[in-house]
């Protein structure tokens, strides 16, 4: 695949790594985006990694109702000026992910946010489902491993495929925009409240 002068910008954009670091990374991976991405970050060159360390307490509440006004999004994005807080970039970034929490329900931001007690319900399920399905004893561990990462990717919002791209997660949306405006950003929590149920 060509890797075009686009294509490698796209990835700049994306990563806010050097230039020829992003053609290298394109040509090692015949174009793949996502795995060049990936490969950039696992180099340590992606600023989205270096800066995650950094403090990020400035930032915005957003809002989302849904039209017919059933159901209501609220989402704490921080960064670490209230600079970058009021860009349009950042502005959006936090529109897009009230909507994301409104469309797709996530449970929690990370995986690392969700209760011991879930886990094992979730595991205990799809342990059953395997042992009822007669597959063999061996492969049951891994056939619930491999329920358990598509339970993670539904339910933890950075983990969750874009909807308006679902070639990219929340989470490459988070950090293409931390390369963009050069500040960590994190989003603290959210809160979905849907008429006539208990708010998640």
């Amino acid at each position: 695949m060509e890797i075009t002068p686009k294509l490698v910008k796209e990835l700049r954009d994306r990563t806010n790594a050097g230039m020829m670091d992003c053609k290298r990374a394109l040509e090692q991976n015949n174009g793949d985006m996502g795995a060049a991405i990936k490969s950039l970050r696992e180099k340590g060159l992606s600023s989205a990694a270096k800066r995650a360390h950094r403090e990020a307490r400035e930032g915005s509440i957003f809002s989302y109702i849904h039209s017919g006004a059933k159901l209501g999004v609220l989402v704490e994005l921080n960064c670490e000026t209230d600079f970058v807080a009021r860009t349009d970039e950042f502005q959006e970034l936090g529109k897009n992910i009230a909507m994301q929490v409104a469309a797709a329900s996530p449970l929690v931001v990370k995986r690392e946010d969700l209760p011991a007690e879930i886990l094992e319900r979730e595991r205990e399920i799809f342990r059953n489902q395997a042992l009822q399905s007669g597959k063999p004893e061996k492969i049951l561990e891994k056939i619930v491993e491999g329920k358990m990462e598509k339970f993670y990717h539904e339910s933890c919002l950075l983990e969750q495929s874009y909807i308006k791209n679902d070639k990219e997660t929340v989470e490459d949306l988070l950090k293409t925009t931390i390369g963009k405006l050069g500040e960590n950003m994190i989003i603290k929590r959210f809160i979905r409240y849907q008429l006539g149920e208990e708010s998640s």
